[in-house]
């Protein structure tokens, strides 16, 4: 079976390699052993609570339990643009018109912006693509919300996504092309190397403070906008399925798409059921009755925290685990657990 636990020091060498696999445009998962090694630990200091708010970050990874390895990641920033600016695009629109000349025009803009500021982030979703089957991305991808329904005050009113905008197949961004590079003077992919690795005071300085007029703007460029890479349509799905919506603010280097829900009007936010923990060494439903579905199903542990999937019905009182789920949650007769339907209720 599959689990969700938090990152412990000794998953570096795990990070690295899925890291070398993400190809461009994941900028919070960079391939720099020494920024992830940071990264590490500000989660590990975090699940101690011993980080500022400014600085909270819960990375979760996703373990193959039959061979011990790490096979995804995901994470979540408590606050983002709290230490140093946050930047998108806002797209929007500017009105020019003459009344004595009959002239109305109404021009899609680019304004830079830092609205979401103080917002929580998904952030660093990634998953081996050997693994990409049997239900895995929806539980790495989900139980990031488990946690945040079980500790919601440790979060934003807001929580965002950005999603990794349309690449072509040599990693190149139509977007970047058409506005980035003429303030930039570099590759989209040192760019987004250099926002990965902390770098991004550049941002500031260089970026136009002006609103942009998306018509001046290559048809390609101009079509990217909102558009997410092909590997991220999946995880645009599983958003949307729990209440994300896309409101006009895209990524400033490949304008992909930023997903937005308040906290509590997340599904699993507010469907999830808190429930005894019910351990036997039967299968809860053995003969697979029409009302069995698919669980997710997390400790309620901060430092300890855990999350798998489950069969069980959809109407109980009690959450019937298996002893190896109970083990892998870390879970006792008894205990309470929390849990949310994986998909939601048609």
């Amino acid at each position: 079976m599959f689990y969700v636990r938090p990152i412990a020091r000794e998953d570096l060498p795990a990070l690295l390699s899925l890291s070398e696999r993400t190809g461009a445009g994941l900028t919070t998962l960079p391939a720099n052993a020494e920024r992830l090694e940071e990264r590490i630990e500000r989660s590990l200091v975090s699940f101690a609570r011993e980080a500022a708010r400014s600085d909270e970050c819960y990375v979760f990874v996703l373990v193959d339990g039959a061979s011990g390895n790490v096979v995804g990641i995901s994470a979540i920033e408590a606050a983002v643009g709290l230490s140093e600016p946050w930047y998108n695009y806002h797209v929007g629109t500017q009105v020019h018109a003459s009344r004595e000349l009959g002239v109305y025009t109404a021009a899609p803009t680019l304004f830079l912006a830092n609205d979401h500021t103080g917002h929580s982030e998904l952030c660093s979703l990634f998953l081996d693509a050997r693994y990409r089957r049997a239900r895995n991305g929806p539980l790495i991808s989900k139980a990031r919300l488990l946690f945040i329904a079980e500790f919601a005050d440790r979060f934003g009113a807001k929580v965002i996504a950005e999603l990794r905008g349309k690449l072509d197949a040599h990693g190149r961004s139509a977007f970047w092309e058409g506005l980035g590079r003429h303030f930039f003077a570099m590759e989209y992919s040192r760019a987004d190397y250099l926002t990965g690795i902390g770098r991004k005071a550049f941002i500031a300085e260089l970026m136009p403070r002006h609103p942009v007029y998306t018509q001046l703007l290559p048809a390609e460029a101009r079509a990217a906008i909102g558009q997410v890479h092909a590997d991220s349509t999946p995880a645009r799905a599983m958003l949307e399925s729990e209440g994300f919506r896309y409101e006009g603010y895209v990524d400033i280097f490949d304008a992909g798409p930023t997903l937005e829900c308040f906290r509590d009007n997340i599904r699993a936010v507010r469907e999830s059921l808190t429930l005894p923990a019910r351990i036997g060494e039967e299968d809860p439903t053995p003969d697979g009755p029409p009302d069995e579905i698919i669980w997710l199903v997390a400790s309620r542990s901060f430092e300890r925290f855990r999350a798998a999937l489950a069969p069980a019905p959809a109407r109980i009182a009690q959450f019937p685990l298996l002893p190896h789920t109970a083990q892998a949650l870390g879970v006792r007769h008894g205990d309470s657990v929390r849990a949310v339907p994986l998909a939601p209720r048609r």
